[in-house]
């Protein structure tokens, strides 16, 4: 995240006109207009750079869109045997796996499933190399570095943070630790445009270059806010074409929260208003529950129509934790209990981390076309979704 402790960044677009009272609260809504523009714009990046451009499931599994997805891209990012599993079923296309420790009784399934599997550890890769020689199809073996190159703004969203867990870090790569290795891997940004990546090359390729006679291709991971209105996408391009040319390496991206960028909002309802000091609302939008990264990032997410000045209140959940609050709000009139409202840019990461703690129900899911206005429910959660998690 790139804004903590700000308002999250969020374009209303044409969410300004659609009717909240039209769909269930909570709810999500995705408008397939603006995937649809997002898509196209990794597409032309991809197509102009030649880099292979795969969908991050773990931003964005709203697989009821697979199909408009993959008229764009070229596959999915899985990070274990359910995402891979999911993006071998709905998705096709390439399925790049990557998993920060894999267990043994998931890899066979996982190398089926995977056209690429990626390894954290040479430990781990040296541990299933022969599963994977062992597939019925080419499944190609990344391993994932650590540039120890930081350009995170926040610690706990930064791969390259010190002691971090992830990836191998590049001091230490050797010709042991390329045995059998197609690929390496490099995740390092978190909502960031084009210049940390750059820097980031910069840094790493000097400590890498020596490999890559015996490589095949380099993924750059996700992280790249490719569709955001001033990310440099001319730069990219020519960085994508310059690394292709000089190392005769495929180039990745897996893009998440580029896909779904701007495209969906959160609808919520207004249960009551009490008085403590201030003017409080409770929701049945729960920040725990429905939006855990306000809490774990922390982050205030943007709402649809917010005022600059005006009646103020103090939005919260319906759980129990005393934490469970979304933030402070101004409305340019007076809340009444029953009204509507919406928090921008909530398609990636809020829906596929939603949780059911304190049985607090799971949001509705909906998608809207902004140019017909055709708008269906395609998900509604009961008990049962709640009851089936437990034991």
């Amino acid at each position: 995240m790139a804004e903590m402790m700000q308002t999250q960044a969020g374009d209303p677009g044409a969410f300004r006109n659609f009717d909240l009272s039209r769909v269930p609260s909570p709810c999500f809504v995705v408008d397939e207009v603006a995937i649809e523009n997002n898509l196209s714009v990794l597409a032309d990046v991809g197509k102009r750079s030649g880099a292979h451009v795969l969908s991050a499931l773990k931003a964005f599994s709203m697989f009821s869109l697979a199909p408009l997805v993959m008229r764009y891209l070229e596959g999915t990012c899985a990070s274990g045997v359910y995402e891979a599993r999911l993006g071998r079923e709905e998705y096709g296309g390439e399925v790049a796996t990557f998993c920060a420790g894999y267990k043994a009784q998931d890899i066979d399934e996982i190398v089926a499933l995977s056209d690429h599997l990626i390894f954290n550890s040479p430990a781990q890769k040296d541990r299933f190399l022969p599963n994977v020689r062992r597939a019925t199809h080419p499944v190609q073996v990344g391993l994932r570095i650590n540039p120890e190159h930081s350009e995170g703004e926040v610690a706990k969203y930064d791969p390259c943070a010190p002691n971090s867990r992830l990836g191998m870090p590049v001091s230490q790569l050797d010709e042991a630790a390329l045995e059998g290795v197609d690929g390496l891997h490099m995740h390092t940004l978190c909502e960031q445009g084009f210049e940390p990546l750059a820097r980031t090359w910069e840094a790493v390729c000097p400590r890498i270059e020596r490999f890559f006679p015996r490589l095949n291709w380099i993924n750059f991971g996700g992280g790249h806010h490719i569709t955001r209105a001033d990310y440099d996408r001319e730069s990219l391009v020519r960085f994508i074409k310059e690394i292709r040319a000089g190392t005769g390496l495929e180039v990745y991206l897996e893009p998440g929260e580029a896909v779904a960028l701007d495209a969906g909002i959160l609808v919520g309802e207004i249960l009551d208003l009490p008085r403590n000091g201030m003017n409080l609302a409770i929701t049945d939008v729960s920040a725990t529950c429905h939006m855990p990264d306000v809490i774990e990032a922390p982050y205030r997410p943007a709402m649809l129509g917010e005022a600059d000045v005006g009646h103020t209140y103090r939005l919260g959940g319906p759980s129990c934790l005393a934490g469970d609050v979304i933030g402070d709000y101004a409305w340019d009139h007076p809340l009444k209990v029953g009204d509507r409202f919406a928090f921008l840019d909530q398609a990636h990461y809020s829906m596929v981390k939603t949780n059911t703690f304190n049985g607090v129900p799971l949001p509705a899911i909906a998608i809207w076309n902004s140019e017909t206005d055709a708008l269906r429910i395609v998900r509604q959660f009961e008990y049962s979704d709640f009851k089936s998690r437990l034991s």
